[in-house]
């Protein structure tokens, strides 16, 4: 991609007031809470019956479809005025896609949505959009059946456990349709009799204690029964001002079941964190996080850098706590593009490259998550044109392997970082800047 075209840096003036306050919020501290950025939620993959103009048409509609209810948050979008406009074009939102085929030989449509096309398209028909930043439910789920309780782990717990292995697949597939994070305790905790009495009877004490090791922003406690030819899940949670009573829900199957709680879960947390339409606004922003800000030069020469690259609006200073600089990034055009700019100077590293692309090991050992989506839209070059990959050389998704549903923040956030990430429409970008002789890049330094 070319960036020749750069627009020349701004000079800005800070009043001394502002160092001052630089300086003394140098200093701070915070407590340390989680943070969940959700990866998948512009992308969709769907079954297509052919590469045919008019069949991909109607895939790209299909994989819209589950785009607008996964970033609106709610299934009340696609009965909203305008929204089948929207679908009949939703080839204009695309960023790119490939055709492939399942190990049945199924042609399979796998594509990537642009996220600022897809929330302004949203913002057009008034409909709500919810960000990227995810709270994390650590979910505690006692499943009974025939007499017998069993707790829902993140892995099976050993022999005779194989409708906790069943249920894990069902919330698997749920939480992968409406990207909502959520997290099993390790199967250590499957023995504990009366850890699983406290979830059954939905007392939260000796649970919460058990969760202090494990990553999570709320708790639930889920308790699934079946009643003649029904099944049942009631949940309380706790954390985040969720605490609301006892909410149920009821299903035929397993399956069913699974996916009429998720998407009330996905529903209540929308409704508390997605952002009206009137909010969307024309020049998206996004926060940028760098670490390794020592002095009031760093920060200059940070903030130059990014003023001068094309896709950038305006940056301003959000938050300084100790090395770490938070700058607020008004930006034309996709994410991905901007991103692929900030790469072309050395001095910003991406913070991704310190941690691997799944959960870490720390992160295994707590909570891990349980749903595994298509790549991705937003690692997806936005220069890359949508064209379609002939079928027989592809690998299919299943075939290679699919990125995991949301990924942990590579740095700790503190309680007012952590709200305002959920209150965002973009995942934070995080960088570790590295002072450096870059000839060109910044006024011929």
């Amino acid at each position: 991609m070319s960036v020749s075209g750069q627009k020349p840096a701004h000079r800005s003036v800070y009043p001394a007031w502002f160092f001052a306050l630089f300086a003394f919020l140098l200093v701070g501290f915070s407590a340390q809470v989680t943070a969940v950025t959700v990866s998948g939620l512009y992308s969709a993959k769907v079954p297509v019956a052919g590469s045919s103009p008019g069949q991909l048409a109607q895939g790209y509609a299909d994989g819209l479809r589950q785009v607008l209810v996964r970033v609106s948050g709610t299934r009340e979008v696609l009965a909203m005025e305008g929204v089948e406009a929207l679908l009949s074009d939703a080839e204009s939102l695309l960023l790119s896609y490939q055709v492939a085929r399942d190990e049945s030989g199924q042609s399979v449509l796998s594509m990537s949505f642009g996220a600022v096309g897809v929330n302004r398209a949203l913002a057009s028909i008034n409909a709500p959009v919810w960000g990227a930043n995810r709270p994390l439910t650590l979910a505690w789920i006692a499943a009974e059946d025939r007499g017998s309780r069993t707790l829902v782990t993140r892995a099976d717990p050993g022999a005779g456990q194989e409708s906790a292995g069943n249920w894990r697949a069902a919330f698997d597939e749920a939480v992968r349709k409406r990207g909502l994070p959520m997290a099993l305790p390790p199967a250590d905790f499957a023995a504990d009799r009366e850890l699983l009495s406290d979830i059954w009877g939905q007392f939260t004490g000796r649970v919460k204690s058990a969760s202090e090791e494990l990553d999570h922003d709320v708790l639930a406690l889920v308790r699934v029964s079946r009643a003649g030819g029904q099944w049942r899940a009631g949940w309380v949670f706790d954390g985040m001002a969720m605490n609301a009573g006892e909410e149920s829900v009821t299903a035929q199957t397993p399956e069913a079941l699974a996916e009429a709680m998720i998407n009330r879960w996905a529903e209540l947390y929308a409704s508390r964190y997605a952002v009206a339409a009137s909010e969307v606004g024309d020049s998206p922003q996004v926060d940028i996080v760098l670490r390794g800000v020592t002095s009031l030069e760093d920060y200059a020469r940070a903030n130059k850098v990014l003023e001068g690259l094309t896709p950038v609006v305006s940056v301003g200073a959000h938050r300084v706590r100790d090395e770490q600089l938070t700058l607020r990034v008004a930006f034309s055009g996709e994410l991905d593009q901007l991103r692929e700019y900030i790469a072309l100077d050395p001095r910003f590293v991406p913070m991704e490259s310190d941690v691997p692309a799944e959960p870490s090991d720390t992160a295994r050992t707590t909570a891990d998550p349980v749903a595994s989506p298509a790549k991705d839209a937003e690692e997806t070059p936005e220069s890359q044109e949508a064209q379609p990959v002939e079928g027989g050389q592809q690998t299919s998704t299943e075939e290679s392997g699919e990125t995991s549903l949301y990924t942990y923040q590579p740095v700790p956030v503190d309680e007012e970082e952590a709200r305002e990430a959920f209150e965002s429409l973009y995942q934070v970008l995080y960088y570790r800047w590295q002072p450096s002789s870059v000839i060109g890049s910044d006024g011929g330094e």
